[in-house]
Parts: structure tokens; sequence; C-alpha cells
């Protein structure tokens, strides 16, 4: 009896199932699609990392692809004309985001400025972000800040490096070391110390245990944003949270929530604060418009945007910096003709460097800090290439994808920076940072910070690869396409730069 009731109920439900795919392509024009399955729709097919499966997809479906993440209708963008149709011409008709279960609060608010809807309060905190915490100004002023953490981190690898070397050879001696730990700290430092004027890693740290914890939080949180929750496109899967990923991340949240009301109460109780931090700026301007709901969220936005991708963007550059040591080289002689020996370099020097510049545009154009950016939703029906794109469709750009097309870019699986000397790429599609109403308000800080940390990575000390070996450039599955294998590197003091670094 019991089989026969189940044997009804799965008819019943391919029926319901067959009748909403067929009364959803009948009235609309969409794109190819690969064979799809009741209820799982297209998620079969994926394995992680999930640009390179929509980058297969696209490759035998075409530019503009339906898919099917179990009940979400999805429309993949593999095209530099149609992205930039996307974001020009249909910009504000795709300014919302999808409303996934992970990407909320325990409590059903939206996590983070990135995940909000368009709207009044998304245009309220993004004003906030792009014109009194992120604007050229207000990044000039703050460069004290990152020269400091910068410097400590090169004062810290010399000591290392100078503490192992004693009863070595010499100072020929190179020391191994783990790059992502140590760059991921330094990003983490420079916003906290910008927001809230406190340091979470390295010396001379307060409340230890505190701060470790929320480095982890950090750290762990950044990783599991970009694990793949069947539950947000399988609704019926929500209440079972099969993996655990939800249940983690609501937990890693709350605490990092607490840990930032900690710190705004600090400086809403402290009147004697007169550090120059965001919060001291947000609540002096304007202490009623901006709650202390809207600063947390905004805060909790930077350090999960800022973090992971600042620090792995300097991690591939440093990998293919390794395989490629004639670039490393020649980096190395530009800085040294145009800022010299007898000081370190500063965000104002890179202007003077414009190889760096290159090395890190062709670091972008490789390895993207969100490849697939983030998802956009349509607000309204809207048609894409001549397919119908109806309301609440979620759209995903293949930025990999549209990055590494051979269409566009001369050997695009190659790393060569000299392929933007003089102005060569111009005209040439690229969008790292996205593009429109929802392009990330971070890049100034994001372009700053690299290039002065890369630019002292490669100033003051020598590099080499570990082994003979080529480093393994295999990416690893996350939303901020983190390295797979952790990246490590052996590392010397350059002589050049002996008397400077002594001086730290």
């Amino acid at each position: 009896m019991m089989d026969i009731q189940a044997i009804l109920l799965s008819i019943a439900l391919l029926i319901v199932f067959a009748k909403f795919v067929l009364s959803y392509t009948n009235t609309r024009k969409l794109p190819p699609s690969p064979p799809v399955l009741p209820f799982i729709g297209h998620l079969y097919l994926f394995k992680k990392p999930l640009h390179h499966t929509l980058s297969r997809i696209s490759q035998r479906y075409g530019p503009i692809t339906f898919l099917r993440f179990g009940s979400r209708p999805v429309y993949v963008i593999s095209s530099p004309l149609l992205a930039e149709e996307c974001f020009t011409t249909h910009d504000l008709a795709l300014a919302n985001r999808p409303q996934l279960l992970s990407a909320k609060h325990s409590d059903g608010n939206v996590i983070g400025i990135g995940n909000a809807n368009y709207g009044p309060y998304w245009r309220s905190v993004r004003r906030i972000a792009t014109v009194e915490l992120l604007s050229p100004q207000q990044l000039h002023a703050s460069s004290g800040v990152r020269a400091i953490e910068v410097e400590d981190m090169a004062r810290r690898l010399f000591k290392s490096w100078k503490t192992c070397c004693i009863g070595s050879e010499g100072s020929d001696w190179m020391k191994k070391l783990e790059l992502k730990t140590i760059l991921f700290g330094l990003s983490l430092n420079v916003l906290m110390t910008m927001i809230a004027g406190k340091r979470f890693y390295g010396d001379n740290i307060e409340d230890m245990e505190e701060t470790k914890r929320f480095r982890e939080a950090v750290d762990e949180l950044s990783t599991l944003s970009g694990v793949s929750n069947i539950e947000d496109f399988a609704p019926v899967l929500r209440l079972l949270d099969l993996n655990g990923v939800m249940k983690r991340k609501a937990c890693l949240i709350k605490q990092q929530l607490e840990m930032i009301k900690k710190l705004i109460e600090e400086h809403m109780t402290n009147s004697a604060d007169t550090k120059k931090t965001m919060i001291a700026d947000l609540q002096r301007n304007d202490p009623e418009g901006y709650s202390e709901q809207k600063i947390e969220n905004i805060i909790l936005s930077m350090i999960l945007a800022g973090t992971d991708t600042s620090s792995n963007t300097t991690v591939w550059a440093m990998a293919n910096l390794l395989n490629n040591p004639q670039v490393l080289k020649k980096a190395a002689a530009e800085i040294d003709k145009h800022v010299g020996n007898d000081r370190l370099i500063n965000e104002s020097d890179i202007a003077l460097v414009p190889y760096l510049g290159y090395i890190m545009s062709e670091v972008l154009r490789l390895y993207p800090g969100a490849p697939l950016l983030l998802p956009h939703e349509s607000r309204e029906d809207v048609t894409i290439g001549d397919y119908n794109i109806p309301h609440g469709t979620m759209l995903f750009v293949n930025v990999y994808h549209i990055h590494r097309d051979p269409n566009i870019w001369e050997e695009p699986m190659k790393f060569k920076p000299e392929r933007f000397n003089n102005g060569k790429a111009e005209g040439k599609f690229m969008i790292p940072f996205g593009m429109g109403r929802r392009r990330c308000p971070g890049e100034g800080l994001a372009m700053r910070q690299v290039g002065l940390i890369l630019g002292t990575l490669i100033q003051c000390f020598d590099w080499k690869r570990t082994t003979n070996e080529l480093v393994d450039l295999t990416e690893g599955s996350g939303l901020t396409l983190p390295k797979a294998v952790p990246l490590e590197a052996m590392y010397r003091p350059r002589e050049a730069m002996m008397e400077v670094l002594s001086g730290l």
C-alpha cells in the first residue's frame, strides 16, 4: 500500500513539475540549455569550482544559457557584449540580489550591503560606503594606516629571517614562508584599524583571546561564503541543513556582530576617544541617521568583502611571479630605478612604477576576486540577446570566462603583464570589480592596498620557489577564488634593502 502511495505521489509531483516547466518555456524564448532533471534541475552537472562548470556549459551551449538551480531559473552570461548590455542598458532592471537563505542572518535580515536588494536602504548604505568611507579623499587620509601595517609586515618578515639565519651560511640563506596567513592577517588589520582603530593580528594585540576568535571567525566565514548550499535552490531541504553550513554561518555571523557591537559601544561610551576611525566619523557626522544596526551592517560587509579578496589577489600575484622569475626581476628593477633603496615604497609611488600596475591588471584578469561576481536578479522582465529574462530570474556573469576568452585576449592562459603595456589592452573588456550600480565600492581601497603590499614584497625581498617544480596554480572552491594549495615560498632580504629593513 505504501509503495503504491509513493508511486502515485511521485507521478503527481512529476506532473506538477512538467506543467511548471512547460508554462515557463511556452511563454518565453529561452536560451539554449542542457537536459534538465525534475526537482534538481541542472544541479546534477555541477562540480567545484562552479565557474569552471559554467564555462564548460557556455562553451557547448553558447554565450547565454538557461539553467535551473533546483526551483530557481538562472541565466548565465559569458560574453563581454552581453555583460556590457546587462550593466548599461538593463543595469537598473538587474540591480536586485537573489534573496538566498544562506545570505541572511538568523533573524531573516540580509547580510551586508552586497546582498541587499536595490532600494532606499541599499542606496543609503551604498552612499555611506562610497562617499563617506571609501572616497578618494578618505582613502588618502587613511594611507598612513596601510603604510604602518605593511611596514610592520616587512619588519616581522625580516626579523623572522634574521632569527632563523643565525648560525647559517650567511645572508644568502633563505627561509620558507606560507604567505596566505600573513597576508590575510595584514588585510584584516588594515580594515579593522581603519574601522575601529584596533589591530587583530601580529604583535602588541589587546585581548589576544577575543581577537583570535574574531580572526578565526572571519577566516572561516570567508571560506564558507563560497560553499554551494543546495538548500538555497531546493527549498524542501532548508529545514534539514544537510551539510550544516547554514547553521555554522549563522553562528559565525552572530559572533562577529557581537564583536562589532562591542567596538561600536566602546566608541560611543568613550568620549575621550579621539581616534579617527570610520565608526567615529559616522557617529560624529550624523549619530541619528547612522543607526547602530546600519553601522554594524556596513562594517560586516567591508570585513567579508575586503579581507579574503585582497589577500587572495596578492597570493595569486606572488604565485605567478614565482613561476615567472623574469617578471619578478623586471618589477624589482623598476622599483629600484624609480623609488630607490633608501626607503620603503609608498602608495604615492605606485604611479611611478607602471609595470607593477600591469602585473596587478594581469592577476585580476586571470584571477578576479569574484569569478562569477555576486549574482543579480531581475526586478522586471527584460530582453537580453534576443532572449526573454522574466522578473525574478537569477543572473550570473562569468567574469572568469570572459577574461580568458581567446577571441579577446592573445594567449589568454598565459601570465603576461606586458599585454597591458602602453595601453595595449585599452578597449578590451575587464570587470574584476563588476560594473554599473552594483560595482564593488571597495575597488579603490583594494588597488591601493594590493599595490602597496606587492610592491613592498618585491622591493624588500628576494623570492624563489621551494622546489624546482612550478607552483601549483590549481584553484580552490570558493566565492573569492582561493588557491587550492597554500602558497609557500623561500625568501631573504635583498642586499640593497638590508639597511632599511634593519632600521624598521
